[in-house]
């Protein structure tokens, strides 16, 4: 494990200190506080799950996963419990191998996500670290209905390094975004990141937006691989769930990049959202620095969520 891993770890680990107060405590204290398997310990510990915001779905998934392996493995004691539950909810986030070709190959990012949720912080974070892969990054500032994205966006393009290509307050964002291509195949960039509006309630617009920019990333640069992520803010819990379905009504979602993991109980959303969409969690935020924004991995965010040493599990 590289130092800015173990680094992130122990990030992730103190960031999902609320969720681990609202969780694991809760779980301890049944295993603990019953003597045998029954109806009433399971349901005690669906309650937790769901409270801690994993989610129907993924609660009965993982409930009955627990019931079964129990089952098999002729267990009386709830203690001996507690690791099968923790492999429950690794293979309940399972989505098989998340793939990132987007990295490998001449691409453009579309990043949505309504205003508040960190989408334009993001999109600077992940030039940063591409750029810091070597990649030639361009930002496209297709955000054009939030006063100062386009501005906040150049403070991270400054930042990391990397060349943005921007309109004025109200432009149209499809053209900002026709430029933002001529652009990338003039200077033989290897990422396009496009920063985007998400306006949710107001769904026909956000649509007919999306569709526009699709039809000229499709006649203008059909050879760049096409990924988009949905930025969602952990700190909402369920109301994330809610946006991401809401989302991948709209566009065809790729992944989601769940930020502000450190301020919130309801870090359990994670599990949620790969279980109920199928939808892959491809990065996580768990603070304000650029190295702050890390690929998920499942088992690892697990391993934190219980606080149990990398070295070991």
């Amino acid at each position: 494990m590289s130092e800015e891993k173990k680094g992130f770890f122990r990030r992730l680990v103190k960031g999902l200190s609320k969720t681990r107060d609202n969780i694991v405590a809760g779980i301890d204290s049944i295993f603990s506080g019953f003597s045998s398997i029954d109806e009433d310990f399971y349901e005690e510990i669906e309650e937790i799950l769901i409270m801690g915001d994993l989610g129907v779905n993924a609660t009965n998934a993982i409930i009955e996963n627990l019931k079964q392996k129990v089952k098999e493995q002729k267990i009386k004691d709830p203690a001996q419990c507690k690791e099968l539950l923790i492999r429950s909810i690794k293979e309940q986030m399972d989505v098989g191998e998340t793939a990132y070709r987007f990295e490998e190959e001449t691409s453009v990012v579309l990043v949505i996500g309504v205003n508040g949720v960190g989408k334009t912080t993001s999109v600077g974070k992940l030039a940063g670290k591409l750029k810091d892969q070597g990649k030639k990054v361009i930002l496209a500032a297709a955000d054009t209905f939030r006063a100062a994205a386009g501005e906040q966006l150049g403070e991270w393009a400054r930042r990391a390094g990397v060349d943005m290509v921007g309109g004025q307050e109200g432009a149209d964002p499809a053209s900002i975004v026709y430029d933002a291509v001529a652009a990338a195949k003039a200077r033989k960039a290897d990422v396009l990141l496009c920063d985007t509006a998400g306006r949710l309630h107001n769904k026909k617009n956000l649509m007919e937006e999306l569709k526009k920019i699709n039809r000229i990333l499709e006649k203008e640069y059909p050879e760049a691989f096409r990924e988009t992520l949905v930025v969602l803010d952990g700190t909402t819990g369920q109301n994330a769930l809610a946006q991401a379905r809401e989302f991948s009504q709209v566009a065809d979602i790729t992944g989601i990049i769940l930020t502000k993991l450190d301020g919130t109980a309801k870090g359990g959303i994670a599990v949620a959202i790969q279980s109920e969409l199928g939808i892959p969690v491809k990065y996580i935020g768990v603070g304000e620095t650029i190295d702050d924004l890390q690929k998920f991995d499942a088992q690892e965010f697990v391993n934190a969520l219980f606080d149990i040493d990398e070295e070991r599990a």
